[in-house]
């Protein structure tokens, strides 16, 4: 039986302050129109990159009453700076004020490359000191690479992060996740339709067909991913389609929840290696 939902409560809880308010006072934030969740929950979730939709994203998901989950990396940013520099402290700060849900993208952005014979997994960081590098890391070292997240996080918020992690590419191993699960992190990948795009050419993949596709194709339970902005896409695909697809999702009945709300949804998850890579007769 599904519970009540987030857009349910909060519409209660809103109602609930109206009528004990002095007659007269506004309250400060409008109430969200109740959502009937009666097509299922949608997991919106982004990535850090270049942040270049950072402020855009955030202010759409308050302007829809829509808690989402941010996977977070130290990734360099438009502004020259780092994501999880005390300069993006506002916002993060911001975010966790919103009650959004936060997850690890291992500190360097880490790729996983393969599981090697000695025990140890080979990696590629590709921001910090040894970027660009191929390195032989043990479980333990891996381990310690996603809770470098949680530790900033906490120095620059007050606050920790759940207890979820993704690998950069969702590429995982049988040993990555064996370390994550020892530390204690839940490794979260996305649904099929929940690749977003927003790192494919746009000439080849416009804004509308991505959007079109989302539409078509997301079901109750599918987590989306997206990120906070990508370098290499010349038409952003934030600006275009979050504010439709949200508005086109909820039209069909479906409402939004952080991965923290619904856990029982994170083991259906497939943690296969490139599953959400579209080929040209996608």
């Amino acid at each position: 039986m599904r519970s009540l939902s987030p857009g349910k409560l909060g519409f209660a809880a809103a109602l609930t302050l109206a009528a004990l308010a002095p007659a007269g006072l506004a309250l400060a934030q409008p109430a969200a129109a109740p959502q009937a969740c009666s097509t299922g929950t949608i997991y919106l979730t982004f990535d850090t990159g270049s942040q270049s939709q950072a402020q855009y994203i955030a202010q759409t998901l308050r302007r829809h009453h829509i808690k989402a989950t941010f996977f977070m990396a130290n990734e360099k940013t438009v502004n020259g700076d780092y994501t999880l520099d005390p300069s993006w402290a506002p916002f993060w700060k911001s975010l966790v004020a919103d009650g959004h849900a936060f997850g690890s993208h291992t500190f360097d952005h880490v790729y996983a490359k393969r599981d090697l014979p000695d025990g140890k997994i080979e990696v590629k960081p590709q921001f910090g000191a040894n970027a660009g590098k191929l390195l032989a890391w043990s479980p333990q070292q891996y381990c310690q690479e996603i809770k470098r997240v949680d530790q900033r996080f906490y120095e620059l918020t007050g606050t920790h992060i759940d207890h979820f992690w993704r690998t950069p590419g969702g590429h995982t191993t049988p040993r990555t996740l064996e370390a994550g699960g020892a530390c204690g992190y839940k490794h979260v990948a996305w649904a099929d339709a929940g690749f977003s795009g927003d790192e494919l050419p746009s000439d080849k993949w416009p804004n509308q067909l991505l959007l079109e596709r989302a539409l078509k194709n997301l079901r109750d339970g599918d987590i989306v991913m997206a990120h906070l902005g990508i370098w290499s896409r010349k038409d952003p695909w934030a600006p275009a389609v979050l504010e439709p697809l949200i508005s086109g999702l909820e039209k069909k009945g479906f409402c939004f929840a952080t991965l923290r709300d619904s856990p029982e949804h994170l083991p259906g998850q497939a943690d296969n290696l490139n599953r959400h890579r579209w080929n040209s007769k996608s």
